[in-house]
């Protein structure tokens, strides 16, 4: 079951965590619970397994009321709690003084201008892909990683999205054709998984406040599993057309055992838009 919502521009569908699969060969505490705390899973190659249905975990009681005071206001929905959600998705640049924010004047106006949007006219609301950096980072819908020799599966919640990821060791092709989540290679460096992404459209936004790219816009991925329910994941923003210069986001991804993702459908919920109120 899910509840469709709208939050920050985005159709939100709650996550059921009441589902329950039982997932095979998932280590267990005595009483039977799945045990996160236990080792971290290896592939036949014995590189970490990083299968697994993941959550952004919440953010710290009080921080996002400290970085954004009453602005979380705009952001409350019935059935969902903003103070929860990981401060990036709010703002991607959060880590940085507003003076000293790396951001190019234009992709200042361009984040005032998609600001000013949301609600009906968020990409989101339209259906439209969220992107890497919002989907790995959306506190409310998890993403599933498949992982085989020579290719990882990413398939996102929200929006019934996919990706694929290279691990073959081929590069990235010169000139690739620009997509929503663009095309993604990866390779190991000793336990950690390092994914760069190319190719991107100039259609999505970075966070939930609207701040752009462009189809210069490079993504590095870092995910190390840390032991069996959490994984560490960094993620590098290399724009050099809207952003001064590279920066990077920090989060950490919970497992959910004996779950899994649900199919979401947003073009129901995009019938709404005419009805919803521009801010």
């Amino acid at each position: 079951m899910k509840i469709g919502i709208l939050f920050a521009g985005t159709v939100l569908c709650v996550h059921a965590q009441w589902l329950n699969h039982p997932t095979p060969g998932t280590p267990r505490t005595r009483d039977g619970k799945p045990d996160l705390s236990a080792k971290t899973p290896r592939a036949a190659n014995g590189k970490p397994d990083l299968s697994g249905v993941w959550q952004t975990e919440f953010a710290p009681a009080g921080e996002n009321e400290r970085l954004y005071g009453s602005a979380l206001g705009a952001f409350v929905v019935p059935g969902d709690d903003p103070r929860t959600f990981s401060k990036y998705f709010f703002n991607i640049l959060a880590d940085f003084k507003p003076e000293d924010a790396p951001i190019r004047p234009a992709a200042a106006e361009l984040t005032r201008q998609n600001a000013a949007r949301i609600g009906p006219d968020s990409p989101s609301i339209q259906c439209l892909p969220h992107g890497i950096t919002r989907a790995d980072i959306f506190a409310y819908a998890p993403f599933k990683i498949i992982q085989t020799p020579g290719l990882i599966a990413m398939l996102y919640e929200v929006d019934n999205t996919h990706r694929q990821i290279y691990t073959d060791g081929r590069k990235l092709p010169a000139d690739p054709q620009p997509s929503w989540l663009g095309y993604s290679v990866g390779h190991w460096e000793g336990d950690t998984l390092v994914v760069d992404s190319a190719g991107f459209n100039d259609k999505t936004w970075l966070d939930g406040r609207g701040h752009p790219h462009s189809e210069e816009l490079r993504v590095q991925e870092r995910f190390h599993r840390r032991d069996f329910g959490h994984m560490d994941l960094s993620l590098t923003i290399d724009d050099p057309k809207m952003y001064t210069k590279p920066f990077t986001i920090k989060v950490t991804e919970v497992l959910l055992p004996d779950s899994d993702i649900l199919e979401t459908v947003c073009n129901e919920n995009e019938k709404d838009r005419v009805h919803m109120e521009k801010r």
